[in-house]
C-alpha cells in the first residue's frame, strides 16, 4: 500500500527547457518534492512543499489555463508531465525541451 494519498506535478520553463517536479502528499500529512536532480525533498506539509515550488517559481501543471500556458511557452495539448517505471528512470526525462523548441 502507498504511503502517498495525492499527487501533483508541478513545471518552470527556463528559457527553451521545461523543468518538472513532482509533489506527493503523504497520509500523514507531510509531503516530498521529486526535483529535477532526483532528488526526495520531505517537508512537514503539502502547503509548505507547494510554498518552496512557488518560491522556485513552478506553478501547477493542473492549475494551467491557456493564458498560463501561452506565459509559459507550452501547448497544453503537446505537454505532459513525465512518466517512467520508477524515479531512476523518471530522473532522466525531468528536464524537457519545450515542445516546438528547435
Amino acid at each position: 500500500m502507498s504511503t502517498f494519498e495525492s499527487e501533483q506535478w508541478w513545471v518552470v520553463a527556463l528559457g527553451r527547457t521545461l523543468v518538472w517536479a513532482r509533489l506527493r502528499g503523504r497520509r500523514s500529512g507531510s509531503a516530498e518534492v521529486f526535483d529535477s536532480d532526483g532528488s526526495h525533498l520531505s517537508y512537514d506539509s503539502e502547503d509548505s512543499a507547494r510554498a518552496a515550488l512557488m518560491d522556485s517559481d513552478f506553478v501547477s501543471f493542473d492549475g494551467l489555463d491557456d493564458e498560463d500556458a501561452e506565459r509559459l511557452g507550452i501547448d497544453l495539448e503537446d505537454t505532459e508531465p513525465p512518466q517512467a517505471e520508477d524515479d531512476d528512470e523518471l530522473r532522466r526525462f525531468m528536464v524537457q525541451p519545450r515542445a516546438g523548441a528547435d
